[in-house]
């Protein structure tokens, strides 16, 4: 029997990496949601009761960073893991988004690869065996 999908909270104020990444992502296998702001973000974990598994957001977005999401989260209750997306890669950039709770941080542009090993990494769960990592990435827009 199969465990249930990864549930993941993905936030990015860019539309087109939102979009690009929820796609590559659903096509392996993980439930993604998506949120384009602090406060999108805050209702729909709020809608969904804190129910999902890991954080994947853009520290830089308009109403509020993504640091700031992630302390308002562990505020309401929720005990998920996180990785931070950010175009800041100095190692104060890093610094911050490990001390706001984040468990990785990893460069923008995000690779993909990348991004699976992490959330692999982060939480501990491998990808399921019937994703196609391969076939995300044929499907993606180009």
């Amino acid at each position: 029997m199969n465990a249930a999908p990864l549930q993941l909270l993905l936030v990015d104020d860019h539309d087109e990496s939102l979009t690009v990444l929820a796609r590559l992502l659903r096509r392996c296998n993980y439930e993604v949601q998506t949120a384009r702001s602090f406060a999108e973000a805050m209702t729909i974990a709020a809608s969904a009761g804190h129910r999902f598994d890991l954080l994947i957001a853009d520290v830089g977005l308009p109403d509020r960073s993504g640091l700031d999401l992630l302390h308002e989260l562990r505020e309401a209750g929720w005990r998920g893991k996180g990785i931070a997306l950010s175009g800041f890669t100095e190692p104060r950039d890093v610094g911050a988004s490990a001390a706001a709770g984040f468990s990785m941080h990893l460069n923008k542009p995000v690779l993909f690869n990348d991004l699976l090993t992490a959330i692999q990494e982060v939480t501990g769960v491998r990808l399921p065996e019937e994703a196609d990592p391969a076939g995300a990435f044929l499907a993606a827009p180009h």
